[in-house]
């Protein structure tokens, strides 16, 4: 059933269709009321000096499945939702019929979940039957964004490695499923100085994780790395509780290089990644948490 932005654009449709089936009964009566011509019974229609169109009446069974079709197009609407917002007799809808086709998966899947119920994120990566649920879980509902092997991409983190920005553990993974996050940070180039000194800046952050730079522009850039000690750290290895980034390892979400940084000191980056828990039961958040939680646990590997 569709939504409208007000009630006029469901009489609208609702009037259209029914006028619709009347046209196509109005149609049948003249059609079925004329009769052949009492001379040749031609339309004066002629193409290939002898072919002619004839004007002969439509033919009484091509007549009776046209009304059935126009019956049956009444029962349907009758009994399904199509008259603008009307819901039909029977209350059938698609998302009703989605909901009940997942309550019934739900179900089936219910003793599966059971036997999972009171195991840690550590004792359920060692079940194979746990692992395959949650590699198929994250396949259909995460991979689009961190990929089918979980590795990520620019600005999407990878899931295998054991740089977390906010948090860490089973309980972060599952709130984090459940409740989605945001980070963010402000653009600080007015806060760092000039052009030259974003440039330094970002060659002092080049330093900071033994990367290629510029070491005279790192030096210069280390007194205005102060303006970004207060999430950062004064040396550099971030903060878990607002979700700082660590510059000092080599894991660049957002792009690596002189270029990249500067970018983001200049400009700041909004990163989201939306709530996922309407997806999922919290027994699939669960067993989805878990498997997430293996990826970056190699030690932990689900026993074939």
């Amino acid at each position: 059933m569709s939504d409208f932005f007000n009630a006029g654009w469901s009489v609208y449709v609702g009037g259209i269709t029914i006028a619709g089936l009347v046209f196509c009964l109005i149609l049948l009566m003249v059609a079925s009321r004329r009769r052949v011509m009492a001379n040749d019974n031609t339309t004066g229609h002629v193409w290939d000096e002898d072919l002619r169109e004839m004007n002969n009446p439509l033919p009484r069974w091509w007549m009776g499945l046209f009304v059935v079709t126009v019956i049956f197009s009444a029962i349907y609407l009758a009994l399904y939702p199509g008259l603008g917002s009307m819901a039909g007799s029977l209350g059938w809808s698609s998302a009703g019929q989605w909901q009940a086709e997942q309550d019934k998966a739900r179900a089936a899947m219910a003793p599966v979940y059971a036997a999972f119920a009171n195991q840690s994120a550590e004792q359920l990566a060692k079940s194979p039957q746990a692992m395959a649920i949650g590699e198929r879980l994250f396949v259909n509902n995460c991979a689009q964004c961190h990929g089918a092997d979980a590795r990520g991409s620019k600005s999407f983190p990878n899931l295998t490695d054991g740089d977390w920005l906010g948090g860490t553990g089973e309980e972060y993974i599952h709130k984090t499923i459940l409740d989605g996050r945001t980070g963010m940070m402000p653009p600080m180039a007015a806060a760092v100085g000039t052009s030259d000194d974003v440039k330094n800046v970002a060659n002092y952050v080049l330093s900071l994780s033994g990367s290629p730079h510029n070491a005279v522009a790192a030096q210069l850039g280390k007194p205005k790395f102060a303006a970004c000690a207060a999430c950062h750290g004064p040396d550099g290895k971030g903060n878990q509780a607002i979700g700082a980034p660590n510059l000092t390892d080599k894991v660049w979400l957002h792009g690596w290089g002189e270029a990249a940084i500067i970018a983001m000191v200049n400009n700041g980056k909004t990163n989201v990644m939306p709530p996922q828990g309407p997806r999922f039961t919290p027994e699939q958040v669960k067993v989805l948490t878990a498997y997430v939680w293996n990826l970056s646990h190699p030690t932990q590997v689900a026993e074939k």
